[in-house]
C-alpha cells in the first residue's frame, strides 16, 4: 500500500514541473493571484449581490417583526375574549342561580297558597258540616218536642178523658217543656 502511494506521488511530481512539492510550501505568485481573485469577487458581491441579499434579509426581518406584532395583538385579543367569555359565563351562572331561586320562591309561594286554600276549604267544609249537624239536631229536637207534646197531650187526654186539641193546650205543654230544658 505504501508502495502505491509513493508511485502516485512520483507521477504527480513528474507531470507538473512548476507545482509545489508539498501542500505547506509557500508560493508567492499563487498567494498574489488568490488575493486578487478574492478582492475582485468581493467587489462584485458587494456591488451586485449584497444589496439584494441585505434587502431580502431586511424585508424578511420586517415581515417577521410584523408577524410577531400581529401574533402579540391576536394573543391580546384572545386573552381579552377569554376574559370576556369568562365574565359572560359567570354572569350567566349568576343569572341562572337567580332564576332558580326565583322559581323556588314561586314554587314555595304557590305551595303555601295551595296549602292555605286547602286549609280554608277544609275549614269551610267543617263549618258547613257543623251547621248541617246543628240544623239537623235542632230539627230533631223540634221533631222530638212535637212528638213529646203529642204524646203528653194524648196521655193527658187519656187521664182526663177528653181530647186536648186546642192551640192553647199545646202552648201550655211547650212552655212547660221549655222550662224543663233550661233547668
Amino acid at each position: 500500500m505504501l508502495g502505491v502511494l509513493l508511485v502516485l506521488q512520483e507521477a504527480a511530481q513528474a507531470a507538473e514541473p512548476g507545482a509545489p512539492a508539498s501542500p505547506f510550501e509557500v508560493n508567492p505568485g499563487l498567494i498574489l493571484w488568490t488575493w486578487l481573485v478574492f478582492l475582485i469577487l468581493m467587489f462584485a458581491l458587494k456591488k451586485w449581490a449584497w444589496p439584494g441579499i441585505l434587502e431580502k434579509t431586511v424585508a424578511r426581518e420586517e415581515k417577521i417583526k410584523g408577524q410577531l406584532a400581529d401574533a402579540e395583538r391576536l394573543n391580546g385579543e384572545a386573552k381579552a375574549t377569554v376574559a370576556q367569555a369568562q365574565q359572560v359565563q359567570m354572569a350567566a351562572r349568576a343569572e341562572a342561580q337567580h332564576l332558580l331561586a326565583e322559581a323556588k320562591a314561586a314554587v314555595d309561594k304557590e305551595r303555601a297558597s295551595a296549602v292555605d286554600k286547602i286549609r280554608h276549604d277544609q275549614e269551610a267544609v267543617l263549618e258547613r258540616a257543623r251547621r248541617d249537624i246543628a240544623a239537623e239536631r235542632d230539627k230533631a229536637i223540634s221533631e222530638l218536642r212535637r212528638e213529646a207534646v203529642d204524646l203528653a197531650l194524648g196521655a193527658a187526654a187519656k187521664v182526663i178523658g177528653s181530647r186536648l186539641d186546642s192551640d192553647a193546650d199545646k202552648k201550655i205543654v211547650l212552655d212547660y217543656l221549655a222550662k224543663v230544658e233550661t233547668h
